[in-house]
This record gives C-alpha cells, structure tokens and sequence, in this order.
C-alpha cells in the first residue's frame, strides 16, 4: 500500500516548484496527478509523464480512475505526492474513499469573482464551502506555496476571505 506523504492543491499541477522542493520535502518517489482534463489530453500527458527527476514516477487518472484504483490497490507502494488541480476534485476523490488527513493548497489562479487570500492563492464561495466541510470532517488544511514559507491554517484564511 502507498503511502500518501502530500497531497497538494495547486492549479498548475506539476511545476518546477513541485519538481524541486516539494518532491524533496516529502521525500516522495511517486506523483500521482488527479485531472480529468489532462487524463483526456494525450499530448500534454506526455510532456507531463516525461517531466519526472530521476527516481521519481509519475501518473495521471481522471478522477474516476484515481478513486477506482485507491479502492483497488491504494496506488500500490511508494511514498505519493498527490496532486489536484482544484478543491472540487479534492472533494470527489475525499468523498470517494481517498480521505487524507491533510490538505496543503498551494496555489488556485484568479478568475471573477475570486478573492486572493495568501500570495498567488484565491478562493471563492464553492472553494471555501468545500474546505469547510473537509475542515469539519477533521482534515487539517495548511495554505503554503512553497516550502520556505511559513503554512498560514485555514481558520485564519477563512478570516481574510471574509473580511
């Protein structure tokens, strides 16, 4: 059985900060990206697959998928570095069996109607209904972009988005 040692939220999914400090930080030796979007796209799969370090494997599952084989096999073995590309996703694997007991966000993009509450990271009314009710379940949420930063909890995120 795999062992999930981080399970990130970050909008731009594997990135040279994913590939160079958090695959070190937690020690990771497999990546396992949650996308239904680049499940789907051949092409962007491939520059992604072929992007992993040195001793480092990477796979990609839409999210039915992901849940199928956490059920099945629990990803196999190594230590998993999970990567989603948005809180709705993160719910769906969470709902489907996949239940972390941490959530790291590490970076969501600005859209309309998005409120920036730590550096690049914004949030929405769905996002924040979606950490409170993970948050509720006893999953710790940390916000971090990288490593060298301090995590900033989610009830003081949670303060900015509704101030």
């Amino acid at each position: 059985m795999a062992e999930i040692v981080l399970c990130r939220i970050d909008s731009r999914l594997i990135h040279g900060q994913v590939m160079t400090k958090w695959v070190n930080q937690s020690q990771a030796n497999k990546i396992v990206v949650v996308s239904d979007e680049l499940a789907n796209d051949e092409f962007m799969l491939e520059i992604y697959l072929l992007s992993a370090p040195a001793g480092v494997k990477i796979e990609c599952y839409g999210i039915e998928d992901t849940i199928k084989h956490w059920n099945e096999d629990q990803f196999e073995s190594g230590k998993v570095l999970l990567l989603l590309p948005d809180l709705k996703s993160m719910k769906q694997v969470y709902d489907g069996g996949i239940q972390v007991s941490q959530i790291q966000v590490g970076g969501l993009g600005g859209a309309p109607n998005r409120k920036v509450v730590f550096q690049n990271i914004t949030l929405d009314d769905p996002d924040t209904e979606i950490l409170e009710e993970l948050n509720g379940k006893g999953v710790s949420i940390i916000f971090q972009t990288i490593p060298e930063d301090s995590p900033m909890k989610f009830d003081e995120i949670l303060k900015r988005y509704r101030s």
